[in-house]
């Protein structure tokens, strides 16, 4: 994410920017209908954008044309009969990987969606002899995967269906819990797109059996060390020996085996086996007391490098002395763990990204080919037949952030030849470079003169005969360079920039378009990228384990897609906008979305992926807008866009926000008796709850008094209850308004007011607590431990790929209404007093498992014990039911301490106490939690650190 210069922390501070720049996530290079959006003219009852004929120097996006589709006839594959372009290279490609498909072979392979994270499946696939077991597999296209037979039960999920008119449209159940038929899948040329991590079990026939290794006894097995950052320090060095330990107790993987160094006397541990070897050979390990030993190969420069090594058992398991069963289980994790060696040899550590990228292409071609074009497809379809080099410098290029590379900087290890990956990339339509492109556009000028040091710019300027300041500044070199270049002279420019850049290249706008959707529609937001990918084969991040039950698609045709992304190019100039403080293109922003937002918006209230629906986004930057006109005292046409707001989202969680600030701007516009109105009519809105509500009841009692109103709210008495408070004294360290109060505590030491508290209430004087500063996070945490079976249960729709750490519905009223018997019989066995219990079993089950919820690091499991003790069952019960209903109106404005103490009985009591420093005072959010907590039965208060008073004394 990019980072915002201080200037600009204002704007940053907008309500509404933050929830915006997660939404845009990843900015994209190039947003094609940017031109389109700002100049069309915009008709609005509202005077935020007033658009003058040639006010603006709108910047133009070219759009490259799909590569491959002007002038090629469609010809006809003699070996498949499918359509194929008709440029040679294509055709030639095309051949190539139709001939040299060998004898189809049966693997057991998981979906992408399957990807590490649930229990595999039993599986029973059949393994062929090939024609040429040696021959080397990156050299040749191998058809691998042909059929899949998943011995489980049918469920009620869906099967998508390919909509290609080809014959060999797959069947693939979206949770891998029903039976998937799988054909021809598409594979690069150069390389299986497999990856050893897909790998589940292997079974042979009994008839096939015996082709194949059964046994690796003696067998040298080539892979790697990986995680040496986990690992002791120390230098390692060629043809040292190693050995290797299990270690069960691996948080992020209990199949883990350590490396250590083989030398006398020393443990240290070098690093680990990669997981997907290590998943079969720690069973050998486990159930057969295998021993293995190896030696290190050679080392790599970088220290965090996965290392080559070769391993060995010289063990013999005699078959005669075990039983038949284990004799079958012993073959079958041997052919499992040879089997991963051969693909992780195609596939070392590190290489994994080409794999991972391939995979994700033809998941989303498989499962949403309706939003693409034939000429979309076409492209998407053909980067899994480019060459290993090609498909990998296309990647790492996309990684990056560019847009444009010189040539002669661009160099990466594991790619052969980057030459003829560049030229096969140009020739398919994926790369564009100086050579190929006609014209440059003035963007493209400033950006490639940005890829030249200090240096070289001012040996291009020395070449100007005009005198220049010598700034050791680039960017006043190369603004000095456009300036002197006009456009009349801008192909000079052009001849001497690439004198020095040399060959420049970029990723063309088609294919960086398509990709960048590919991956809004694999991940489904835009924060998540190839990173996921890497995270989980690292072992860093572990999700969940829940099925994607899927009944419809996101986006139910391409034009709703369409509109969902002109959404977001609106979104992304309106952050890039206030990022520059350009105001001007802020309110058209503004205006844009105004004008697509509509009544029609409440009928799609009920769809089930109403958070992808181009009003949606509109309606975020409405939001960030109203919060900036209110920052330029713009009430007036805050007001007409909260009104719109509410008019045309008639069943919106952000309504209470929405009528508060109605109200509040209302107010300050001096149409109090509107203000009073408008908050009267929200508190009969159901979606205006929590803090807002409070909030609003709150001013109407303000506003309501006589001569207004002479009836007294029915709720008056229950706002207006005093909420206890304790006071305590501290020697402060700073006084300065606006600032965080800094104390100093008890122990002398500086701290703020809630380390004050806790030492207070930790002493005589506070009753001898223990507790925790933690706000909402650890009431969440044992939410989210504690109701770990609902929130991942089977709700269709509600988990779309496999890298969520929570289901869609979390915020929505609907998340309790599909759950409530799952739910319900949760919080029966929590206020019956079993919550511990669940506690320590949930903790047990899913430690380090990523969780929206939960924060595995801060809080120990003794400690959430003590708190779950010490609430007691129909208090704990009554917190969890509340979150349940309604998560996102009550996940954050908690109490800051969470206080507990136990009893000579073992019994227990606990205290929530919300901390303020002389200049705070208590929120509307946290107000409604004091008052629920009190209605629960629970001991609140508010406890005021305020300085020492002194008294003067006048003679």
């Amino acid at each position: 994410m990019k980072i915002r210069s201080k200037s600009n922390s204002n704007r940053t501070m907008l309500t509404g920017h933050e929830s915006l720049i997660r939404l845009i996530g990843k900015r994209r290079r190039f947003l094609p209908n940017r031109q389109s959006l700002l100049s069309d003219p915009i008709q609005l009852s509202s005077s935020l954008v007033k658009v003058e004929n040639g006010a603006e120097d709108l910047s133009e996006e070219r759009n490259d044309n799909l590569a491959g589709t002007s002038g090629s006839d469609k010809v006809t594959c003699p070996v498949c009969g499918n359509k194929v372009r008709g440029e040679e290279y294509m055709i030639n490609s095309h051949l190539d990987a139709c001939l040299t498909r060998g004898t189809k072979r049966k693997l057991s392979q998981q979906t992408l969606l399957q990807f590490n994270f649930s229990p595999r499946s039993k599986v029973q696939a059949c393994l062929t002899k090939s024609d040429d077991t040696k021959s080397n597999i990156t050299s040749d296209v191998k058809d691998i995967t042909e059929l899949i037979e998943v011995d489980t039960e049918e469920t009620g999920s869906i099967i998508y269906e390919s909509s290609s008119s080809s014959d060999n449209a797959s069947l693939v159940n979206i949770d891998g819990s029903a039976k998937i038929s799988v054909n021809d899948d598409t594979v690069n040329n150069g390389g299986i797109v497999n990856s050893p991590s897909l790998v589940s079990e292997i079974e042979a026939s009994e008839n096939e059996s015996g082709d194949l290794d059964d046994d690796i006894s003696g067998k040298i097995l080539a892979t790697f060390i990986v995680g040496r950052k986990f690992g002791d320090e120390g230098e390692l060095h060629t043809e040292t020996n190693i050995t290797f330990c299990r270690d069960p107790e691996n948080s992020k993987d209990p199949n883990a085996i350590k490396v250590l160094s083989a030398e006398s006397g020393c443990n240290k541990v070098l690093g680990y086996i990669p997981r997907e070897l290590a998943e079969h050979l720690s069973k050998l390990m486990d159930t057969f007391g295998l021993t293995f030993e190896g030696r290190i190969m050679s080392v790599p420069e970088h220290s965090h490098a996965a290392v080559p090594i070769q391993i060995w058992c010289q063990e013999k398991i005699p078959y005669s002395e075990i039983e038949g069963e284990k004799v079958k289980l012993y073959k079958s994790l041997c052919q499992q763990v040879l089997a991963t060696v051969r693909l992780s040899e195609e596939s070392p550590p590190g290489m994994k990204y080409q794999q991972n990228f391939c995979l994700l292409l033809q998941e989303v071609l498989r499962t949403t080919p309706h939003v693409f074009t034939h000429d979309e497809k076409t492209l998407l379809e053909n980067f899994l037949l480019l060459s290993n080099d090609s498909q990998k410098l296309f990647i790492r290029l996309y990684t990056r952030k560019g847009p444009w590379f010189r040539m002669s900087n661009i160099s990466y290890a594991e790619i052969l030849d980057h030459q003829s990956a560049v030229n096969e990339l140009s020739a398919g339509g994926y790369v564009c470079s100086t050579e190929t492109t006609s014209e440059l556009h003035k963007d493209d000028f400033e950006r490639i003169l940005n890829l030249l040091n200090v240096g070289e710019l001012r040996e291009m300027l020395s070449l100007i005969k005009k005198k220049h300041s010598q700034s050791p500044r680039k960017h006043d070199s190369i603004s000095a360079l456009l300036s002197s270049y006009g456009d009349k002279s801008r192909s000079l420019l052009k001849k001497i920039m690439l004198e020095k850049t040399g060959l420049c290249i970029r990723i063309s706008s088609a294919a960086d378009l398509l990709i960048w959707r590919v991956e809004r529609l694999f991940f489904c937001n835009g924060e998540q990228d190839l990173s996921a990918f890497l995270l989980v084969d690292l072992g860093i991040v572990k999700y969940p384990t829940y099925n994607c039950v899927i009944t419809d698609h996101i986006f139910s045709n391409r034009n709703d897609l369409l509109s969902y992304e002109k959404a977001l190019e609106v979104a992304q100039i309106m952050d890039e906008s206030l990022e520059e403080n350009n105001s001007s293109m802020v309110l058209k922003c503004i205006a844009i979305s105004d004008s697509h937002i509509s009544i029609q918006t409440s009928k799609n209230s009920s769809a089930p992926f109403q958070c992808f629906s181009a009003s949606w986004v509109y309606s975020k930057v409405v939001l960030l807008g109203v919060s900036f006109l209110e920052s330029e005292r713009r009430y007036n046409d805050a007001v007409n866009l909260l009104k719109r707001l509410l008019l045309n989202f008639r069943n919106d969680r952000r309504r209470g926000y929405w009528t508060l600030r109605l109200s509040t701007d209302l107010e300050h516009l001096g149409r109090v008796n509107e203000s009073l109105s408008v908050a009267e009519t929200g508190l009969d809105d159901p979606w205006v709850r929590a803090g807002s509500k409070v909030s609003l009841q709150r001013r109407v009692l303000r506003l309501g008094k006589p001569p207004r109103r002479w009836k007294v709210p029915s709720f008056s008495d229950s706002i207006k209850r005093k909420i206890p408070e304790v006071h305590v004294e501290g020697r402060p360290l700073n006084c300065k308004t606006g600032t965080k109060s800094r104390f100093y505590g008890e122990d002398g030491e500086q701290c703020g007011v809630e380390e004050l508290a806790l030492q207070y209430y930790a002493g005589e004087e506070g009753g001898y607590w223990k507790g925790v500063h933690s706000e909402s996070g650890i009431w969440l945490t044992v939410f989210g431990i504690l109701m770990w079976d609902a929130i991942f249960a089977d709700v269709a729709n509600v988990f779309l790929t496999r890298f969520q750490t929570s289901p869609l519905d979390l915020e929505t009223d609907c998340f309790y209404d599909s759950r409530k018997n799952i739910i319900e019989s949760l919080l029966k066995k929590i206020q019956q007093g079993m919550g511990e219990e669940m506690l320590i079993t949930s903790w047990e089950l899913h430690f380090g498992t990523a969780c929206r919820c939960v924060n595995w690091n801060r809080h120990l499991l003794t400690e959430l014990r003590a708190v779950v003790s010490c609430i007691g069952g129909g208090c704990l019960a009554s917190i969890c039911g509340h979150l349940a209903q309604d998560y996102r109106s009550w996940s954050s404005g908690m109490p800051d301490l969470l206080l507990w103490r136990f009893h000579s009985d073992y019994s227990g009591e606990a205290k929530l106490v919300e901390v303020k420093g002389p200049r705070d005072r208590v929120s509307e959010q946290q107000r409604a939690w004091l008052l629920f907590f009190m209605d629960s039965g629970f001991n609140a208060e508010v406890c005021r650190v305020n300085p020492p008073v002194t008294n003067k004394v006048f003679v």
